[in-house]
């Protein structure tokens, strides 16, 4: 048993290394990029977008929802609250069985800015393209309905469109229901997410995905990749490659945020990642040709090292560690010592957390240093995240059903100052 264990820290020891060296690769891209865009943050005033566009664009929020009636009106209430003021809200409820549209035409009577639709369950795919053929922005946000705007979520996001190559724009999502273990210990390595890699990845012209939280397209962008699939659990990551194939790039902007609820149960947290892994798996079927593909440049080539990392590596992880544990329990010598895990300990631990200490400032959340005392879980946290892959595999080989699966809210707002239910300036 013993010898098991030892295997068992062997393994998590030696991932800490290997993804604590390969996000240290990225450290100088994400560096160049907070030096190149340091001016892109304004407190207390309204930045305009006269650099970017010729005029004020036009901007259409979609916001699909489901069952959200815990969610729904703090996250519209929280849009009317922008300083930005030329947008619409379009609303899509698909078909939920609570008081989801109910909700949604109480705000829409408080505001001309909101139009509420329903339709029948399709899924969100399905609601974010009844949107999108409402709307009449020339960039249109797609947003999910438990996100919490801030006044300037709107124009920062604007700012990420600096030149006429950009077709879109993934805004900094972070977590607003701090109330447990688990949320605190996500909303701290997620700035590893968002502080470090998506900045290197919007250096290398390479943005993974324009997340479904907060993202904004060109209305031209979408003309050109045509609607959302409504056959696939990733649909924001299927529209983002399809962004990427029209040649357009796309990039991050860190002071756009917006705030939304993270899995607050191990169960929820195992649903979600499963089901980022099986849209990747998914999109990946779809547009494989993309993959390494020269034609697309930087895009091309990250994508041979996603499908390795996310899709080949996991099962390696796991092979190896079948190995290691036959070995042990056969009493065999394995050809790394044992021992080897305490050296390898030593190294990653102190490179992961230096990384994180390095993507907190980059995001400026000193705060989010308070829950550094969940890091102990980390590690179990890694291990359970590498059988994420193993069973979106299964599930897709299997033919199970696409499903929305979306989270459980539970309407938690931890962070001051994002709702308010009095009137809405501008509304």
């Amino acid at each position: 048993m013993i010898a098991v264990l030892q295997v068992l820290a062997l393994l998590v020891a030696l991932t800490a290394v290997v993804a604590g060296l390969i996000r240290l690769a990225f450290v100088p891209f994400s560096v160049a990029f907070e030096i190149r865009h340091r001016g892109q943050r304004v407190e207390g005033a309204l930045v305009t977008a006269d650099t970017i566009f010729d005029e004020h664009p036009f901007v259409t929020v979609v916001v699909p929802a489901y069952n959200e009636e815990v969610v729904i009106e703090h996250c519209l209430r929280s849009i009317l609250r922008s300083a930005y003021d030329r947008y619409e809200v379009i609303a899509v409820d698909d078909g939920s069985s609570d008081d989801t549209y109910a909700r949604m035409q109480g705000v829409a009577a408080d505001s001309a800015r909101i139009t509420a639709l329903t339709q029948p369950n399709a899924g969100k795919g399905a609601a974010l393209n009844t949107g999108i053929a409402r709307a009449r922005g020339s960039v249109i946000m797609l947003v999910d309905a438990d996100g919490l705007f801030g006044p300037h979520t709107i124009i920062r996001m604007l700012r990420g469109f600096t030149d006429d190559g950009v077709g879109a724009v993934c805004g900094n999502d972070r977590p607003v229901n701090l109330d447990r273990l688990q949320t605190k210990f996500l909303a701290l390595i997620s700035h590893l997410g968002t502080g470090l890699m998506r900045r290197a990845m919007s250096e290398l012209h390479c943005v993974p995905v324009v997340s479904g939280n907060v993202g904004a397209y060109r209305r031209e962008v979408l003309d050109g990749t045509g609607p959302l699939r409504e056959d696939t659990v990733g649909e924001d990551l299927e529209l983002t490659w399809r962004v990427y194939a029209l040649g357009r790039r796309i990039t991050f902007a860190p002071h756009a945020l917006l705030y939304a609820e993270s899995p607050s149960t191990p169960r929820a947290l195992w649903r979600q990642r499963v089901r980022w892994a099986r849209g990747l798996l998914q999109v990946t079927r779809l547009h494989w040709r993309m993959v390494g593909n020269p034609r697309h440049g930087m895009f091309g080539a990250f994508l041979v090292f996603n499908t390795l990392t996310q899709i080949v590596v996991p099962f390696l992880q796991v092979l190896g560690l079948l190995l290691l544990v036959g070995f042990a329990l056969a009493g065999q010598q394995t050809s790394l010592p044992i021992d080897a895990w305490a050296v390898l300990l030593f190294v990653g631990l102190p490179l992961s957390v230096a990384l994180l200490l390095l993507s907190v400032a980059l995001d400026r959340t000193p705060r989010d240093l308070m829950y550094v005392w969940t890091l102990p879980i980390w590690p179990v946290y890694s291990g359970v995240m590498t059988l994420v892959m193993i069973r979106a595999v299964w599930l897709e080989l299997s033919g199970a059903e696409n499903r929305w699966n979306k989270l459980h809210r539970t309407g938690t707002v931890s962070v001051e100052g994002l709702v308010d239910d009095g009137p809405s300036p501008g509304s």
